[in-house]
């Protein structure tokens, strides 16, 4: 079956990691996602219902326009990809014009074309909330006008939150399953590069979600959680139905020069 990318580049995106997750994903009537990201998991399921939280209130408010706004959005949203936008000093000028704007389509539009024109498609913000990614000097950045167009369809059978994870979490009942893709677990003490929000997900959290699927497990409902395979996460997850282990062999740089090989761990607790 051919996998539907999202329109977002995402850093950690769960797209290489989907006949894994799907494999290991309950049935249910609704899917509830507390990290929804770039929302890969969603768009290659098929669930009749989708609660899709994240605690990034720009990315919630792009994906509320997307789905109530679409044809608008997409017309105006096309007109920021010209080889005169795709330019440094036009990249920071808007970057700048986000940072200010408080008009939520505005704000929408721009976020993508931050997304598509910045460094890695990274979303990134300083301690004073303002968007800091650096131009990424693509030779031509992609419009994702047909993943736009299958999300804003798939959209109407979801419900998009900006929430914490325990609030998300708290909505589960009996029809739903639970699947959560926190941000990573630092592999070291020092490597917690894990902030790519401003309220950044410490060491604490990482354990209160474990103890909430625990929790909802006791309540027949089932979640499923992807994160590194470390010593810290086979701790928090000890109490699992199921852990499986994921070769995905990302190498990622803990300090300058080294880079480490990485599994991916899925986490199953299943009633």
């Amino acid at each position: 079956m051919k996998k539907n990318r999202a329109f977002l580049k995402w850093a950690g995106g769960k797209f290489p990691l989907l006949d894994d997750i799907k494999k290991h994903l309950p049935d249910g009537e609704c899917l509830i996602e507390p990290f929804v990201g770039a929302g890969s998991v969603f768009l290659n399921t098929d669930f009749s219902r989708y609660i899709l939280a994240d605690i990034n209130s720009d990315l919630i408010g792009l994906y509320n326009i997307v789905k109530l706004r679409t044809d608008e959005y997409v017309d105006e949203a096309h007109k920021l990809f010209t080889p005169e936008t795709n330019d440094p000093d036009v990249y920071y000028g808007l970057r700048t014009e986000f940072n200010q704007s408080q008009d939520p389509f505005r704000r929408a539009l721009l976020f993508l074309y931050l997304n598509r024109h910045g460094y890695n498609g990274l979303c990134r913000y300083n301690l004073r909330g303002e968007f800091n990614v650096p131009f990424g000097r693509y030779k031509r950045p992609y419009f994702p006008q047909a993943e736009l167009y299958h999300f804003a369809e798939k959209a109407q059978r979801a419900l998009f939150l900006c929430e914490s994870y325990a609030d998300s979490m708290a909505r589960a009942d009996n029809n739903s399953v639970v699947y959560c893709d926190p941000p990573y677990a630092p592999l070291t003490a020092t490597a917690n590069f894990t902030a790519y929000h401003t309220n950044s997900f410490n060491l604490k959290e990482q354990a209160h979600l474990a103890e909430i699927a625990e929790g909802l497990v006791n309540r027949r409902i089932p979640v499923l959680i992807s994160n590194h395979d470390t010593v810290l996460t086979r701790e928090w997850y000890q109490l699992a139905t199921k852990l499986h282990v994921v070769k995905v062999r990302r190498s990622i740089s803990s300090n300058g020069g080294t880079r480490k090989k990485v599994d991916e761990l899925l986490a199953l607790y299943r009633p």
